[in-house]
C-alpha cells in the first residue's frame, strides 16, 4: 500500500518545477515574483538558487512582453513556464497567446510548435473585486490549438503541471489562490498523468456532479452532508482538464444517475458548465430524468466588499439546495450546514490574496 505523504497545493507545484528543469536543461521559469522571497505562494522558492538567474527569473511588468518572450524562446528550443500571478493582467497578452502561440502549430503543418505553460492565478480574496479575481477559462477554451488545465488537489497540480510543461504545445494552468495553502495527501507519484482526464472524487447513483478548481471542495463539503442527512449519494467528477473534457467519464456518469449539476467559477454565460450542459443534452438526452442544472457566477462584475461577496459566490449550501430542489426532496429545518468564520476566507491559514 503506498503511503500517502502530505503536501499543500503549493509544495506540488513547487515539486513539478524542480523536477521539470532537473529533467530539461533548457526549461526557462520566469516572471512576476518568481524569485521573490515569498516565490509566488511558495511555488518557486529555491528555483534560482539550485538552477541560476539565467533560467530562473523575475521580469519587468510587461505581460505582452513577457508571453512574447516566452513564444520566441519556446520556437527556438527553450520550453517555458511562465508565471503571471494575475488572470486580470494577462489580458494584456491576449494577442500573443490567440494570434501566436495557439496557432502555430496549425498554420506551420504540425512541424512547428510552442511548448510554453502559462501559469495564470485566479479566483477571490478578500477585497479583490471585479479587475483582480476574475475566473476567464471559457476564453480560453473556446481558442483552437490551447489546451486549459484547472487542478484541485496536491498530486494533480504536480503531475499536471509536469504533463502541460511536457506538452509541445501551449497550455494554461490555472491556479485558485484559494487552493495554495491547502494540505492534502500527495497520493500519485504519476509524473505522466495525461490532460484531459477527469478524477472521479466520489461515487453515488443519485446524483452527477460536476466541477473543477476550487469549486471540487465545496461540492466535497455539500456531498458528504447529503449523504449523512439524506441518504443521497452522488458522483463527483473533478474535470482536472476543461480542455480537452473527459466527455467518456461525464456521459458514463450521466447515463448512471439521469441527473446533472455542472458548477462553474465563471459567469453564467458562455460558462465551461454551459458548454458540459449543452453537450450532455445533445448526446445524451434520452439518460435525463429531468433538466440538467447549471450554478455558475451571475453575469455581474465581482464585487469588492465584505457585505456584497456574501451571497455572491457558490456554496455548499447551494448545492445541497438545488439538489434538494431537483429531487423534491423537502429540506430539513433543524439541519445546520457548518459555515466558515468569515465566507471570502478559505481557512485561517489564507492570510491575503498575494
Amino acid at each position: 500500500m503506498q503511503n500517502k505523504i502530505n503536501k499543500t497545493f503549493s509544495e506540488s507545484i513547487n515539486q513539478a518545477l524542480h523536477y521539470s528543469m532537473s529533467k530539461d536543461k533548457n526549461l526557462l521559469c520566469f516572471g512576476l515574483g518568481v524569485t521573490d522571497p515569498k516565490g509566488v505562494f511558495g511555488t518557486t522558492l529555491n528555483l534560482e538558487k539550485k538552477f541560476g538567474s539565467e533560467r530562473v527569473f523575475d521580469t519587468p511588468c510587461s505581460e505582452n512582453a513577457i508571453t512574447g518572450v516566452s513564444i520566441g524562446a519556446s520556437l527556438n528550443g527553450n520550453r517555458s513556464v511562465v508565471t503571471h500571478q494575475r488572470l486580470d493582467f494577462f489580458l494584456l497578452a491576449m494577442d500573443q497567446l490567440v494570434n501566436s502561440a495557439a496557432k502555430w502549430h496549425y498554420m506551420f503543418g504540425s512541424k512547428n510548435s510552442v511548448p510554453i505553460t502559462l501559469r495564470l492565478i485566479i479566483g477571490r480574496g478578500w477585497g479583490q473585486g471585479p479587475t483582480h479575481s476574475q475566473n476567464l477559462q471559457s476564453w480560453f477554451n473556446h481558442i483552437p490549438g490551447l489546451k486549459v488545465v484547472a487542478p484541485t488537489f496536491a498530486d494533480d497540480a504536480k503531475n499536471l503541471l509536469i504533463s502541460s510543461i511536457f506538452d509541445p504545445n501551449p497550455v494554461i494552468f490555472l491556479e485558485h489562490r484559494w487552493l495554495h495553502g491547502l494540505n492534502n495527501p500527495l497520493i500519485s507519484s504519476d509524473n505522466n498523468v495525461k490532460l484531459g482526464k477527469a478524477r472521479l472524487c466520489n461515487k453515488g447513483s443519485d446524483f452527477t456532479i460536476i466541477s473543477f478548481s476550487y469549486l471540487t471542495f465545496e461540492a466535497l463539503t455539500a456531498i458528504k452532508f447529503l449523504k449523512k442527512y439524506y441518504n443521497i449519494n452522488c458522483d463527483l467528477i473533478d474535470l482536472r482538464s476543461i480542455k480537452p473534457l473527459d466527455w467518456k467519464t461525464i456521459f458514463k456518469s450521466v447515463k448512471k444517475t439521469g441527473k446533472v449539476l455542472a458548477l462553474d467559477t465563471g459567469h453564467q454565460t458562455g460558462s465551461v458548465a454551459s458548454e458540459i450542459i449543452s453537450t450532455i443534452v445533445e448526446k445524451n438526452f434520452e439518460y435525463l430524468k429531468f433538466k440538467p442544472i447549471k450554478l455558475a457566477m451571475p453575469d455581474f462584475p465581482e464585487p469588492t466588499s465584505y457585505a456584497l461577496t456574501k451571497n455572491f459566490y457558490i456554496t455548499p449550501e447551494k448545492i445541497i439546495n438545488e439538489i434538494l430542489k431537483s429531487l423534491n426532496v423537502k429540506k430539513k429545518t433543524n439541519i445546520v450546514l457548518p459555515k466558515k468564520k468569515h465566507h471570502d476566507q478559505p481557512g485561517e491559514w489564507f492570510k491575503g490574496p498575494f
